[in-house]
């Protein structure tokens, strides 16, 4: 194998294999995250000359393995206690094959560990990257357009705050796994939108931020393949996923889902995508996101737009409305409600939603009530609702795009 793409890619994959390991065996996250990471260098600068070892993940759960000794024994030196506890640590077995304790996989352990309650979603989201993805602070903070000097010291403190709270490397007791695997599939949906529709910037999608969601939560239905929300989500991802080379054009222009064309759409993608979701369904209690990915593939089923089931998106959106009271729910029902009994049925819907701050300063509101309205035929307010969205968002495509929108129904 070369430098590049491939090479990243083993090197990623191996990152929360190689974490967990050693978290396991030393229970220290933070020293064996910075451990993990000295030997990803390591790797990344010989590999290229020397080759990839026959075993990869040996070599690199040797590596880290020395280097966390060094740097507990330097801890622990600095805490005048070298040498009582440096002759209790285990020894590093010479060969790479020796690292047997090394072949679990603790993916899902690590997840819940970086997605602890004493951290804030922001801090959950980047050392769920850091540690289970093995992206770099660098890489992460080009992902959220934040300097890397902001992004290191926020990971660091994440750390620090899982040692303060004293979290152990250990999947939580079964009364609180639920709850903190809701939390870990919240970040991972965060992750995947954040890179198909991003934030801000000049770029509507960040392919790095997807790939790197879709590849994690498979990992966490491989070990949960019967919760059907697991499935659900991976669902969700894909059938989304599917439709992106269709929402730009040439020059990174936004194309909405009405207009794209969708002979480029996915179709292993969709397929793959529609099946989890019809098997999540059919054998496990309705949650949240198999109601989304059952409306992401009712989409993918219209060939053409004006063949969309409406009706059916309607009546899924009523159901996740009332299994999850959420203010987007209701802006996405809107829509749906406009497309089956009018503009103006959907139009009052909205309504329910304008004392509700979050979503009046939010661009997608504004972006809706824009759409309804031209539909009603009231293009002078549709366009200042237009460019009242394009001021809310920090997407400069989405920026372009409403802007547009608004300059083609003139002042």
């Amino acid at each position: 194998m070369t430098a590049g793409t491939g090479l990243e890619d083993l090197l990623r994959s191996l990152a929360p294999q190689v974490l967990g390991a050693l978290a396991r065996r030393y229970d220290d996250f933070g020293l064996c995250e910075d451990a993990v990471q000295e030997a990803l260098l390591a790797a990344a600068q010989q590999w290229p000359v020397e080759g990839v070892p026959d075993n990869p993940r040996g070599w690199m759960t040797t590596v880290a393995s020395r280097r966390l000794v060094d740097l507990l024994r330097a801890e622990q030196a600095r805490r005048r206690r070298e040498a009582t506890v440096a002759a209790q640590l285990p020894e590093v077995a010479p060969g790479p094959d020796e690292h047997s304790w090394g072949d679990q996989d603790d993916t899902l352990t690590l997840l819940f560990l970086c997605c602890h309650p004493a951290l804030t979603p922001a801090s959950q989201v980047a050392l769920t990257l850091r540690a289970v993805g093995g992206l770099t602070a660098a890489e992460i903070a080009r992902a959220f357009l934040v300097p890397e000097a902001t992004m290191a010291p926020r990971i660091s403190r994440a750390k620090q705050r899982i040692r303060a709270a004293g979290a152990r490397f250990e999947e939580p007791p079964e009364s609180e796994r639920a709850e903190r695997l809701r939390v870990v599939l919240q970040v991972l949906y965060l992750i995947f939108n954040e890179g198909y529709t991003a934030t801000c910037g000049p770029d509507l999608h960040r392919t790095d931020l997807t790939r790197e969601a879709v590849r994690l939560t498979r990992k966490v239905l491989r070990r949960l393949p019967d919760d059907g929300e697991v499935a659900g989500l991976l669902a969700l991802m894909l059938l989304t996923e599917a439709r992106r080379p269709a929402r730009t054009g040439d020059d990174g222009a936004l194309i909405p889902l009405a207009e794209q064309d969708r002979s480029r759409w996915d179709a292993a993608a969709i397929a793959e995508g529609t099946a989890l979701v019809t098997e999540a369904m059919s054998r496990s209690g309705l949650g949240p996101y198999q109601l989304q990915a059952a409306i992401a593939a009712v989409h993918a089923e219209a060939a053409r737009p004006e063949d969309t089931d409406w009706t059916q998106i309607a009546i899924l959106y009523k159901i996740l409305e009332r299994l999850t009271p959420n203010p987007m729910v209701t802006l996405n029902r809107a829509v749906a409600v406009a497309m089956t009994e009018g503009p103006r049925a959907g139009l009052l819907l909205l309504e329910e939603l304008e004392n509700d701050d979050r979503m009046t300063r939010h661009h997608r509101f504004r972006a809706v009530r824009a759409h309804l309205l031209e539909m009603a035929d009231d293009p002078r307010a549709a366009h200042d609702e237009y460019l009242l969205a394009a001021r809310h968002t920090a997407s400069i495509p989405e920026q372009r795009y409403l802007r547009s929108k608004a300059e083609r129904l003139g002042a």
